[in-house]
C-alpha cells in the first residue's frame, strides 16, 4: 500500500501542467466549437448559375438605367419647348454663314437681346476636321453634320433660319440681299432685309492659284459634297483598275493618288487613304493592293509647318514606313485628265500619271466678301481678307458690321479653333452692346422729362446709368488662346503640339491618337454627333469600311 501510494504521488508530480492559451485563441476556439466542441461546417458556395444571374442582373440594371437616361436626354433635345416671339423693340442681328464662327456665336448668344436672323446656303454646321474620315468611309457623312435649327430651336427667343446665299451687303442702308440657290425655288427667290448689326462669317472658298485644270479635274476637300465626290472617284479608280484586260501601266496610273497640300487636311487625308488600303483594300482587292500608291505634294520645304520640327520629322518617318511619298519643294503646274504636271525642286518639269488628284492647298475670298470690301476702298485694302479692329469690327463700318473666321485678315491662322473663339467672344460683345443700348434708351427717357421734373430717385437712377454707360463703352479686345494643334497621320497614330506652361509639349504615337479621338469627340457640338461618330468608329473597327460604290 505504501509503495502504491508513492507511485501515484510520483506520477502526479511528473504529470505535465495544462498549457494556458492566450485569450484570442480561447475566443477563436470558443467561437469555432459547438455545444459539443465540434467545428461548424463552412458556408456553402453559391452555385454557378446563382453567380451568373447576379452578374447578369447587375449588368442589366446598369444598361437599363444608362439607356433610360440617354433616351430622356435625347427626347429632351428632340422636343424643344416654346420660344419667345420676335420683339419689335429689339434690334435685328443678321448672321451670314453657318460655319465654325457663326455656330459658336449662336451657341453662346443670348437671343433674348436681339431678333436674330441666320442666312446661309447650308442649313447645317459641318465638322470639317473629320472630313477626311468621310472621304474614305471611316465616318458616315451625317455623323459630322448638325442642323442649324438644332441650335436655334433651343434658344430662348425665336431665330429665323434662311437657306440662301448672300449676294450683296449695303453698309449705307444697312441691308442684306440674298437669293435662293437651291434646286427647287418658289415664286420669291430673292429679297432684301434690314439689319442693325451684321455678323459677316461667310468663310472662304478653295484657292486654285489659277492653275490650269484644277477645277476641271481635281477633287477638293472643303465641303461635304467634296468628300463624297472623292470617295466615289477613288472607288471608281479601283473598279476601273480591276476591269479585265487593263495593262500594268494603266493599273498603276489608276491607283496613283496625288494629294496636293501639306497642311493638316492633306496629311490626314493621306493617312486615312493608307488606313483604307491596309485595313480593307488588301482584303477585298488583294490583286490591286500592291499597286496603290499615295503621293503628298507640298510647295514648302516641309509638311505641317505649324508644328514643331520634332513632329514634322516624326510624320515624315511615319509616312516613309507607310510608303507614302512626300514631295516637298514641288509645285503643281497643271492638272490634266490622267496626269499632273509638277515642277520638281531642281526646277525640272515632270508629268506624273495618276488616277485621282485631291486639292487641299489654301483658301481665297468669296465674291460677296470682295464686293463688300470694295465699298470701303480707302481702308479695306488687304487682299487676304476683311480688315477688322481689335474687337472684330469691320474697319470703316462704324461698328455695325462684325467679321469673323476665314473671311478676315488677322494675325491668326485661318483655323476652326480661331473662328470658334471669335464667335464666343463676339457673343459676349453683343451682350454688352445690348446692355448699352438698353441703358441709353432709359437715359434718353429720363433726359426727356427735364432735369427739374425728375424726382430724387430718378436723378439717382440717371447718375447710375451714366456711370454704367461709361463702363459699357469699354469693350475688351479679342485675345486668342491657342489650345494646341492636332493631326492624324495614319496607322493609328497622331501628333499633338500642345501648350505646356511656358513651352510646348510635342507628342506622337498611338496614345496621342487616342487623345486625338477624345479631343474631337468633346469638340463636337451635340451629344447626337458624339454618339454617331463613336458608333461609326466602332463599326469600322468591327466590320471595316464599305467598299460599295453608289
Amino acid at each position: 500500500m505504501a509503495m502504491q501510494a508513492s507511485r501515484l504521488l510520483g506520477r502526479s508530480l511528473v504529470k505535465p501542467r495544462p498549457s494556458v492559451l492566450p485569450r484570442s485563441q480561447l475566443a477563436r476556439r470558443w467561437l469555432s466549437t459547438g455545444p459539443e466542441g465540434a467545428s461548424a461546417p463552412p458556408p456553402p458556395r453559391p452555385s454557378f448559375w446563382k453567380r451568373f444571374l447576379q452578374v447578369t442582373g447587375s449588368v442589366t440594371l446598369v444598361t437599363v438605367a444608362t439607356g433610360g437616361a440617354l433616351y430622356y436626354v435625347a427626347q429632351k433635345d428632340r422636343t424643344p419647348g416654346p420660344q419667345l416671339p420676335h420683339d419689335p423693340t429689339k434690334k435685328t442681328l443678321v448672321i451670314l454663314g453657318s460655319g465654325w464662327g457663326a455656330t459658336s456665336l449662336l451657341n453662346s448668344l443670348d437671343t433674348v437681346d436681339y431678333n436674330v436672323i441666320v442666312i446661309s446656303p447650308k442649313n447645317y454646321f459641318l465638322f470639317t476636321p473629320l472630313l477626311p474620315s468621310v472621304a474614305v468611309g471611316t465616318l458616315s457623312p451625317r455623323s459630322i453634320l448638325q442642323p442649324t435649327r438644332y441650335v436655334t430651336r433651343h434658344k430662348k427667343r425665336q431665330v429665323t433660319v434662311i437657306e440662301a446665299s448672300a449676294t450683296d451687303v449695303d453698309p449705307t442702308t444697312k441691308t442684306v440681299t440674298f437669293a435662293d440657290t437651291s434646286e427647287i425655288q418658289g415664286l420669291v427667290s430673292t429679297t432684301t432685309i434690314p439689319y442693325d448689326y451684321l455678323v459677316f462669317a461667310v468663310g472662304a472658298e478653295v484657292q486654285t492659284f489659277n492653275i490650269p485644270g484644277v477645277r476641271e479635274h481635281a477633287c477638293f476637300m472643303k465641303e461635304l459634297e467634296d468628300a463624297e465626290k472623292m470617295q466615289r472617284r477613288f472607288l471608281d479608280c479601283l473598279e476601273s483598275a480591276a476591269f479585265p484586260g487593263q495593262t500594268t501601266e494603266e493599273i498603276k496610273r489608276l491607283l496613283h493618288m496625288v494629294v496636293v497640300g501639306g497642311g493638316p487636311t492633306g496629311v490626314e487625308l493621306s493617312g486615312e487613304l493608307h488606313d483604307f488600303l491596309e485595313q480593307d483594300l488588301r482584303s477585298w482587292y488583294p490583286e490591286l493592293a500592291e499597286h496603290v500608291r499615295i503621293s503628298l505634294v507640298e510647295a514648302l520645304p516641309s509638311v505641317l509647318p505649324m508644328f514643331s520640327k520634332q513632329l514634322i520629322d516624326y510624320t515624315e518617318s511615319t509616312f516613309k514606313e507607310a510608303k507614302i511619298d512626300i514631295l516637298t519643294k514641288t509645285m503643281v503646274k497643271e492638272v490634266r485628265d490622267k496626269s499632273v504636271v509638277l515642277q520638281l525642286p531642281d526646277k525640272s518639269i515632270a508629268e506624273v500619271p495618276c488616277g485621282l488628284v485631291v486639292w487641299a492647298a489654301g483658301n481665297t475670298l468669296r465674291k460677296v466678301t470682295r464686293d463688300l470690301m470694295a465699298k470701303f476702298p480707302d481702308v479695306q485694302t488687304n487682299r487676304r481678307g476683311i480688315t477688322v479692329d481689335e474687337c472684330l469690327r469691320m474697319v470703316g463700318s462704324n461698328g455695325s458690321i462684325f467679321a469673323i473666321g476665314d473671311c478676315t485678315a488677322t494675325s491668326y491662322a485661318p483655323t476652326a479653333q480661331v473662328a470658334s473663339q471669335e464667335g464666343a467672344y463676339l457673343a459676349r460683345v453683343l451682350a454688352q452692346l445690348a446692355k448699352k443700348d438698353e441703358a441709353e434708351a432709359r437715359l434718353r427717357e429720363l433726359q426727356a422729362q427735364g432735369a427739374d421734373a425728375l424726382s430724387p430717385e430718378a436723378k439717382e437712377e440717371r447718375e447710375q446709368l451714366e456711370k454704367r454707360l461709361a463702363k459699357l463703352e469699354k469693350v475688351r479686345p479679342f485675345k486668342y488662346s491657342h489650345q494646341g494643334s492636332l493631326a492624324y497621320i495614319g496607322s493609328d497614330k497622331a501628333i499633338a503640339d500642345l501648350p505646356f506652361f511656358n513651352g510646348n509639349l510635342a507628342t506622337g504615337g498611338v496614345a496621342t491618337f487616342l487623345f486625338w479621338r477624345s479631343a474631337y469627340l468633346s469638340t463636337l457640338f451635340s451629344m447626337r454627333n458624339r454618339i454617331l461618330v463613336a458608333t461609326d468608329w466602332l463599326y469600322v473597327k468591327l466590320f471595316g469600311r464599305d467598299v460599295s460604290r453608289e
